[in-house]
């Protein structure tokens, strides 16, 4: 059965709604994506604020408790300094000097990590500072994400609403004989059911188009793709043989 015509245009405007109602259907889809990955952003920002917090924790307990050993340490060795004038003998006051002098050694050492985690503690304050300013910006931005897609959403719904409708309506004006064929082609290929022909060829998979195909696209008649499968159609303002 030959095909009855159907004006350029209406594949023109079928490609046209298709590609239009995939793009909005994206941007529909990639809204929840958008705020899942702010709010992704956002808890890594909290868990990295928490760890720095941790180790600066960590630290600072460390450095109190040498501190406190400092504190002890330093005791002893006021008491065994006390006990040097009443030695008994020359071996015990030899002993206790050199509890003296290994002690002090000791001490030495501890002041000086006592003093390094002191630095370490200041260089967490920065640390912390520039935690804190990321979490309050991806708090920020998680926010502010979730409210454009919450705004956006019903426009898209409402567009393609509009678009789904005026879709249904030029497909209806499509010939009973061909609307199953072109049916079975979206449902495959969705948006890319449909291509133009440029310079003879499928602009959906580059093959050649036979002349005599032209031809009947040329008269305004249904053609498919017998490489693809696309419903073909001239471009606006064009011959497919230009």
């Amino acid at each position: 059965m030959t095909p009855r015509n159907v004006d350029t245009s209406v594949f023109r405007t079928l490609h046209r709604i298709h590609r239009q109602l995939a793009d909005l259907g994206e941007r529909l889809a990639r809204g929840p994506k958008q705020v899942r990955g702010a709010e992704a952003h956002l808890a890594h920002q909290e868990e990295q604020l928490a760890k720095v917090r941790e180790e600066a924790k960590t630290l600072r307990m460390a450095t109190d408790a040498k501190q406190v050993q400092l504190q002890g340490s330093e005791a002893k060795i006021k008491d065994w300094e006390g006990k040097l004038m009443s030695a008994s003998s020359n071996r015990e006051y030899q002993v206790l000097k050199d509890l003296i002098a290994a002690e002090k050694m000791t001490n030495s050492v501890l002041d000086d990590e006592i003093l390094e985690g002191w630095e370490r503690l200041e260089q967490f304050q920065d640390k912390i500072a520039e935690a804190e300013a990321g979490l309050a910006k991806a708090r920020e931005k998680a926010q502010q994400t979730h409210a454009e897609v919450e705004q956006q959403k019903p426009l898209i719904e409402e567009d393609l609403r509009r678009l789904r409708a005026e879709l249904g309506e030029c497909e209806a004006s499509l010939p009973a004989e061909i609307k199953e064929a072109y049916r079975r082609v979206v449902r495959q290929r969705g948006e890319d059911a449909l291509a133009p022909v440029e310079n003879e060829c499928c602009s959906g998979c580059c093959q050649q188009v036979p002349l005599n195909v032209i031809s009947e696209i040329l008269l305004n008649r249904p053609m498919f793709c017998k490489t693809c499968g696309r419903l073909l159609y001239a471009p606006e303002g064009e011959t497919p043989g230009q």
